[in-house]
């Protein structure tokens, strides 16, 4: 059974940083793409920052420069560094592992991220 665990979130202040991790389990970490994405309340889900089974990143203009998506692959963990951070990083955040070749994804449960003073 795949199992995509996030931790990390919680309230942040304006400006402040924070790290997420995503703990994966029952399935082979190295051939998956690994993608964090958020949904804001009455938004749609957006796709953060992904990083491939070759360690490329990519990243949604609105964080880049601020965010930095790793993995491990020794430990099957996917973590996000958040820094300076807005009331509009403001939401529930996903951990999504993506096989390309088969189309196979699977997602954590979210964690929430708040940003408020």
């Amino acid at each position: 059974q795949v199992q995509l665990v996030e931790s990390g979130g919680g309230l942040v202040q304006p400006g402040g940083s924070s790290r997420l991790s995503c703990a994966a389990s029952g399935l082979t970490f190295g051939i998956y793409h690994m993608g964090w994405y958020r949904q804001a309340p009455g938004k749609q889900r957006e796709l953060v920052a992904i990083v491939t089974t070759r360690g490329s990143t990519n990243y949604t203009d609105s964080v880049k420069g601020r965010f930095t998506v790793s993995r491990d692959n020794t430990k099957n963990t996917v973590d996000l560094q958040m820094n300076s951070l807005t009331p509009e990083d403001t939401a529930v955040y996903y951990c999504n592992a993506h096989r390309l070749a088969t189309g196979r994804s699977y997602w954590g449960q979210g964690t929430q991220v708040t940003v408020s003073s």
